[in-house]
């Protein structure tokens, strides 16, 4: 009888902290989901200036019209507003590089300005065009502030252009120019569409 008194006690006392580790579980999930997300969010659109949206662009996804653009394709695109009017669109863009794909977050203001880009995913030699995915790297981070009017040329120098190509990297620093140069012309001729779509909330 004693045993029996034991075990149910035993029994309880586990059952018991099934139950609150369930509870603490379900309690916790969805900030931990939530703060994840976040910081999900965060790592996507650091193309964006801080301070410069207030919505979460992300969920504002983007109806993009003719994805085949001269030299890469559209993969998708997010608005972000402030204080309810568009600051700016990211454009989600895919190109061949010298070792395959090579897939770029591309920020554009509503000036049709560059405010950044970021390499997501590549295959490209890591010691020559690998450079491209190193976070803060200087020959993808001097795009920013540049436009369609600035350079005129949009191409390396050696192809009669403005723009210095990463050391012994000329097909990477090619294929980005060209992805960075289809986006901006994407964007000028869809401006209004991107800026104001009608189903994106």
């Amino acid at each position: 009888m004693k045993r029996t008194s034991q075990a149910l006690i035993v029994l309880l006392i586990a059952v018991g902290a099934v139950g609150l580790t369930i509870g603490l579980q379900q309690l916790t999930a969805k900030p931990i989901a939530e703060q994840q997300r976040a910081l999900q969010n965060r790592a996507l659109l650091d193309v964006l200036p801080t301070g410069g949206y207030d919505n979460q662009p992300l969920e504002h996804p983007l109806g993009i019209t003719s994805p085949m653009l001269d030299n890469s394709q559209l993969l998708g695109g997010y608005l972000a507003t402030l204080a309810g009017k568009p600051s700016a669109v990211v454009l989600r863009s895919q190109i061949d590089g010298y070792g395959g794909r090579i897939e770029l977050l591309i920020a554009i203001d509503r000036n049709a300005k560059l405010l950044g880009v970021k390499t997501l995913a590549h295959t490209e030699t890591p010691s020559l065009g690998g450079h491209i995915g190193e976070s803060g790297n200087a020959w993808i981070a001097a795009f920013k502030g540049l436009s369609l009017e600035n350079p005129q040329a949009w191409a390396l120098k050696r192809d009669s252009g403005q723009f210095d190509q990463m050391v012994g990297a000329t097909i990477t620093s090619r294929a980005v120019i060209n992805a960075i140069h289809d986006a901006l012309r994407y964007f000028d001729g869809h401006r209004q569409a991107l800026l104001e779509p009608t189903d994106h909330d």
